[in-house]
């Protein structure tokens, strides 16, 4: 089991750069694909970046492609997901997840376990 923790998020007006973190404790974090999905309210939880095991490959929604990207520390059991030009639509509660399997899913029932999430709002 791992155990995930999101920080990073606030306000900032649109154009602005936000940087999320997700720290994993528990089991060997290198046995997890992560991903960062985000819900706006009224809305359903949707993908937003995966990371593989390895950190070779990642996956982004058409959304946010050339404006986010993630990436992993394994030394410090730590993914990232740096997010430049915002925009009012970006707002949502952000949340970390981890899952097992090899590749990246976006659907989010892959992923067994989930961070708390933070809020990020981004104001026009």
């Amino acid at each position: 089991q791992v155990q995930l923790v999101e920080s990073g998020g606030g306000l900032v007006q649109a154009g602005g750069s936000l940087r999320l973190s997700c720290a994993a404790s528990g089991r060997s974090f290198s046995n997890y694909g992560l991903a960062w999905f985000r819900q706006a309210p009224g809305k359903e939880r949707e993908f937003v970046a995966g990371i593989t095991r390895s950190g070779g490959n990642t996956n982004y929604a058409d959304s946010v492609k050339g404006r986010f990207t993630l990436s992993r520390d394994s030394a410090k059991n730590t993914v990232l997901l740096q997010m430049n030009k915002l925009k009012p639509e970006d707002t949502a509660v952000y949340y970390c997840a981890a899952t097992p399997v090899l590749s990246i899913h976006y659907s989010a029932n892959y992923y067994p376990y989930w961070g708390q999430g933070t809020q990020v709002t981004v104001s026009s």
